[in-house]
């Protein structure tokens, strides 16, 4: 399989799974940019100064300071509106609370629930969704 993700989006405040998914991220074959953020916020900064960049996916940590995963999705939505990302947010967590699941459910953007760690098997399947149109 070739590049099927021109632009991925990686927010996760933990330095050593953010080098560990930019290399699994890499290793896939399927993603040709990767952009990544330490802090939500500063992704959210990015999405609204950079309109023209088209986002396919977002790896999305929910667990974060400052501005959790689903307040980033909430703000995105309602400062930029339902097409901040082209493709698709992938909720990361090392949460096993049905909760966060549901939440993340209600969120049309959101079509995958990852628990962590990320493997170079949960990339291709966000490939096929995005290859498949979501």
């Amino acid at each position: 399989m070739s590049v099927v993700i021109k632009l991925a989006l990686l927010v996760d405040d933990e330095e050593i799974d953010q080098r560990q998914y930019k290399r699994v991220l890499s290793r896939s074959g399927l993603i040709g940019e990767i952009i990544s953020f330490t802090y939500a916020d500063d992704a959210l900064a990015f999405l609204k100064t950079n309109p023209d960049r088209e986002v396919d996916v977002i790896f999305l940590d929910i667990n974060m300071p400052r501005m959790n995963g689903f307040e980033f999705i909430e703000a995105a939505v309602s400062e930029i509106g339902g097409r901040f990302v082209k493709g698709v947010v992938v909720m990361l967590t090392t949460s096993l609370n049905p909760a966060d699941r549901e939440r993340a459910e209600t969120f049309g953007v959101v079509k995958d629930f990852i628990n962590k760690p990320l493997t170079i098997e949960h990339v291709q399947r966000v490939a096929k969704l995005i290859a498949d149109g979501n």
